[in-house]
């Protein structure tokens, strides 16, 4: 695998605005502490929800409409486990001690993923390094689709704005499939592998976790209720599907929308912008001001303010991000909030153009 320099950014100066963020934030909101009970709250709804949802499969699932109505609103509370409160415990910001957050996170392994992977693949290449071609693995997922100005051009870009919009309902069944197998096992485009060895631990509880979703998603409500083996298939396949439309939704609003910038850093890897600024360069928020997308999404409509202040509870976001849209106003920073239809619609319109056949999106000056 080739040998990369490692980006660094431009140390922050007197002036810098995100001292004076960092301090007014903590003064302000993070010293109410019922703002971080309520994601605690929030945290155990939303588990019990899940486990509840699956339960209601076995009890009512011999009728075909609850048994598919079951599965999708299945789908949907997985994604909004996923999203809310199993992120903010991978970041250590669900629970005070750090060994709950860690048991919180096997929720992953529910869902038939690695959660030792994810929480590595996330923080310590997402985070530190959004938007950087060859460091940004949750955005350089496939070949399939062509997001970064600089990766190869394939023919078949040409319809990914199209056959994107198919493949997206599907995108949890990738995961569990294809994506994880490529991480552990994959050599082209393996960014983790660049910078750690993956425990052999992890590899049989990968394959441990996978038969274990299988097993209780379809084989147990098989040998439970009186429906075909098919009929109980179709509802798991609809609830990877409605799950999917609603994960992509968050997923593609955040990082990769038409006016996204993808900074190279020089040969040497020394930045010129700070790590904050960074952030406020590549990451947009989406509907903030809805409580509904909120509660749905998590720290994902306050992309900008999770970013950062990645270790802090996403329930705090919507009292931080006001003050972030004044400290971008008083410097002259980037800030964007789109609602959620324009997010979707702008990356679609990023996918049209990249597809283009030409690097027409300039790379942000550095």
């Amino acid at each position: 695998m080739e040998t990369l320099v490692k980006p660094t950014y431009k140390k922050p100066g007197p002036d810098d605005f995100f001292k004076k963020l960092q301090k007014e934030v903590q003064e302000k909101v993070l010293g109410d502490k019922r703002i971080q009970r309520r994601n605690v709250v929030k945290t155990y709804f939303l588990l019990f929800l899940y486990l509840g949802l699956y339960a209601s499969i076995l009890v009512f699932g011999n009728s075909t409409p609850l048994l598919f109505l079951c599965y999708i609103l299945l789908g949907f509370s997985m994604i909004m486990l996923f999203i809310n409160a199993f992120h903010d415990a991978a970041h250590g910001s669900v629970f005070k001690k750090r060994k709950h957050n860690q048991r919180f996170m096997y929720v992953l392994e529910l869902f038939g993923s690695n959660s030792w992977l994810w929480a590595k693949r996330h923080n310590a290449l997402h985070h530190p390094y959004p938007n950087i071609q060859h460091w940004d693995t949750d955005i350089k997922q496939s070949d399939l689709v062509r997001i970064f100005p600089d990766s190869e051009y394939l023919n078949q870009h040409r319809y990914q704005h199209i056959y994107m919009f198919m493949l997206y309902p599907l995108y949890t069944l990738n995961w569990l499939f294809i994506r994880d197998f490529k991480d552990f096992f994959g050599t082209k485009d393996n960014y983790i592998k660049r910078i750690m060895k993956i425990p052999k631990r992890e590899y049989y509880k990968l394959f441990a976790a996978k038969l274990f979703n299988l097993f209780y998603l379809i084989a147990v409500p098989i040998m439970v209720l009186n429906q075909p083996w098919y009929i109980v298939v179709l509802g798991w396949l609809c609830m990877h599907i409605f799950g999917s439309l609603l994960g992509v939704i968050a997923l593609i609003s955040t990082h990769v929308d038409e006016t996204a910038v993808f900074p190279l850093p020089p040969p040497d890897g020394k930045m010129d912008v700070t790590w904050a600024e960074h952030q406020m360069m590549v990451t947009k928020d989406f509907s903030a001001d809805s409580a509904i997308a909120n509660f749905l999404f998590g720290g994902f409509t306050h992309h900008v303010a999770h970013h950062l202040f990645p270790h802090v509870a996403h329930t705090y976001y919507p009292y931080i991000t006001p003050i972030i849209r004044r400290y971008a106003q008083e410097y002259n920073l980037p800030y964007t909030c789109y609602p959620a239809i324009k997010a979707v619609r702008s990356h679609f319109v990023l996918l049209k153009k990249q597809g283009a056949g030409e690097n027409i999106f300039q790379h942000g000056e550095l």
